[in-house]
């Protein structure tokens, strides 16, 4: 079989290997489709590279079929079209209260070990969640970004009729979006690409630009002075940190749904006056996946606007030099079988 590799110093290859059997507890899946995620350029330009083991198979938002079942496996038949929980729990303790998402010990797969970017992956069986035997699997691909705004949303407490604004519209804040409105909430989106801005009116969002308009005079506007009941955070820059307390409202919650690995400076004196809440929201849980494949089944949101291009996965290294060169796009997907 055909697998990609990271080698570090952004590059990637593509191998020859064996293709080997799973092992106990293990399914093997004959890889459909994988999405490249902001983590995985992250990887590529070396930023991760004290964390992933080069060379190194990386990525996680895939789709596939099972095309093999390893000893202890039950549940699972060949040619079953399935979907990859990324989170290998193994390590959980009682101190994690359960929280088996975030427990201390964490691995995620396609970063901490080998990921989907080949043509077969062998995976544990816990990981597995199954698609109707109707699924695209290139919609079904957006499984594991689209759980990410489910499990940001849900955290929310997001109700219909409520006023939902997300700053930033790259991926995961356009699906944030698209499961708000699903929600029955108004939505309105803050991004200053002029693409993305585009590509959100197109598909019937409300939409600000802040490098031309005044944000909180504009949602004042807008809301009669109510505000926002719930901010996204999803672009992780300090501009949006110090807008997200000016722009909710009274007992307003913010999602920090953005990785910030510095510390910000955040407005404490807007959550004495405002009664704010601030919700951290990592990952996912296996109800976010179960909700992200059924509206994926559903296919009643736009999901194939969000992918920007196709590619043989022999061409992944074209693909994350030219990610750099088109920050723009919104999704692609290695081809693992072509």
């Amino acid at each position: 079989m055909k697998a990609s590799l990271y080698q570090g110093n952004h590059t990637f290859t593509i191998e020859e290997k064996e293709i080997a059997a799973p092992a106990a507890g293990e399914v093997q899946i004959k890889v459909a489709y994988c999405g490249v995620c902001g983590t995985d350029v992250h990887i590529y330009h070396g930023m991760m590279d004290k964390r992933v083991r080069i060379p190194e198979t990386i990525g996680h938002e895939m789709s596939g079929t099972i095309e093999a079942v390893g000893p202890e496996v039950t549940g699972y038949a060949v040619g079953e079209k399935v979907v990859v929980r990324p989170l290998d729990n193994r390590g959980e303790q009682a101190s994690d209260k359960g929280f088996s998402h975030v427990c201390k010990k964490l691995k995620f797969i396609g970063i901490d070990s080998p990921g989907a970017m080949q043509q077969y992956w062998n995976v544990p069986a816990f990981t597995l969640h199954k698609l109707a035997k109707d699924t695209d699997l290139k919609l079904a691909a957006l499984t594991e970004p689209l759980a990410v705004a489910c499990h940001d949303v849900r955290l929310s407490e997001l109700q219909a009729g409520e006023v939902a604004v997300v700053l930033g519209g790259g991926p995961i804040g356009m699906l944030v979006a698209m499961v708000a409105k699903s929600k029955g909430a108004r939505v309105i989106i803050s991004e200053v690409n002029p693409v993305r801005l585009k590509m959100a009116n197109e598909l019937g969002f409300e939409t600000v630009n802040p490098a031309e308009t005044d944000v909180l005079a504009f949602i004042e506007k807008e809301t009669d002075g109510r505000l926002a009941d719930v901010v996204f955070e999803v672009a992780g820059v300090q501009p949006t940190v110090d807008l997200m307390t000016e722009i909710a409202g009274i007992r307003g919650r913010i999602v920090m749904v953005a990785i910030h690995g510095q510390a910000k400076n955040v407005s404490l004196f807007q959550f004495f006056w405002k009664e704010l809440k601030l919700i951290g929201a990592r990952v996912y849980e296996p109800q976010d996946y179960d909700e992200a494949i059924d509206l994926i089944t559903k296919n009643e949101l736009p999901f194939e606007s969000m992918i920007t291009k196709v590619e043989p996965l022999t061409n992944i290294q074209q693909v994350f030099e030219n990610i750099d060169k088109n920050p723009d796009g919104m999704k692609v997907l290695m081809d693992c079988q072509a």
